[in-house]
Order: structure tokens, then C-alpha cells, then sequence
């Protein structure tokens, strides 16, 4: 295992974060069952805000989401000893929470499980298959990679969620 620079206790916090709190260590598909546990967050926080929050309620969830993977994937890519380490999860929720901040927030807030479902399950086959362009941004280096290739896989997802919604 690679020596991490950091301290030892802001490391796990970071490899934490990165993994969303072990989610990541999670078999068979960490990346599915993060992207489940990022739908039901959506899917629990739908109903209780004002339809014209929902969007920017999630917006805000995919800029946390990304800025904390950006800050902890460095630290869980020493950790791990991998450039992608499989156990890094933290990605596959900013990309879970785009895809469905990109359906309009009065779909969600009719059927929200319809929207939910149909935007994990539409990230889930762009992330895995990676067609281009999200596979291209795989290849950028480090954190930005690791980030990039789930975010466009998560507007993609949005984007044929929304169309297949209407």
C-alpha cells in the first residue's frame, strides 16, 4: 500500500468520503449500489422540498459531491494503489445526482420514483458501457478522471431520462 503524505486519521477521512463511508467496499457492483443509495437519498428528498427547489436542491448535491470526490480521491488513490481504485465511489453520486437533476423538477415531483428508477438505471448503462463522449473524459489523470467520466455519463443519462419521461 502506497505512503500516504497526509495524517493518518484526515487519510481515512478521506478514503471515507471517497468510498461514501464503505459503500464502496460493497460486492458485487460498488458503483451500483452507490448510485442506489444516491437514488433513494433523491428519491426521500423529492417530497419534502418545494418543487422549485428540487433542482438546485440536487445541483448543489452534485457540486458537493464532486468538489469532496475531487478533494478525497487523491488520498483513497495512494490508499487503494490504483489510479481508478474500484472501492472509489464517491463519482458514481455526483454522476447519480446529475442525471436526475436534469429531469424537470415537475416530473420529479409527480413521480418521483419513475424519475429516480429511470435516471439511476439510465446512469448506471452509460457509466458501465462508457460510450463515447464518456469514455474519452476516463481518460483524463487522476481525481479530474475519475470525476469527469461519471459526470458526463450522468448528463447523458439526464438527458435520455428526460426524453424517455416525455
Amino acid at each position: 500500500m502506497p505512503e500516504s503524505t497526509l495524517p493518518p486519521l484526515t487519510q481515512r477521512v478521506a478514503v471515507g468520503c471517497a468510498t461514501v463511508f464503505g459503500i464502496g467496499r460493497l460486492r458485487p457492483g460498488p458503483g451500483t449500489w452507490a448510485s442506489i443509495a444516491a437514488g433513494v437519498v433523491a428519491w426521500a428528498a423529492i417530497p419534502m422540498l418545494p418543487v422549485g427547489m428540487i433542482t438546485g436542491v440536487l445541483l448543489a448535491g452534485v457540486v458537493a459531491s464532486t468538489l469532496l470526490g475531487l478533494l478525497s480521491a487523491p488520498a483513497a488513490m495512494r490508499h487503494f494503489g490504483s489510479g481508478d481504485p474500484a472501492p472509489v465511489v464517491i463519482d458514481e453520486v455526483a454522476g447519480t445526482w446529475l442525471a436526475i437533476a436534469l429531469i424537470p423538477a415537475s416530473t420529479l415531483a409527480s413521480a418521483p420514483l419513475v424519475g429516480v428508477l429511470l435516471a439511476v438505471l439510465c446512469f448506471r448503462v452509460f457509466d458501465i458501457a462508457k460510450p463515447w463522449p464518456v469514455g474519452w473524459f476516463e481518460r483524463l489523470p487522476g481525481a479530474i478522471g475519475i470525476m469527469a467520466d461519471d459526470l458526463a455519463a450522468g448528463a447523458v443519462a439526464g438527458i435520455l431520462a428526460t426524453a424517455l419521461l416525455h
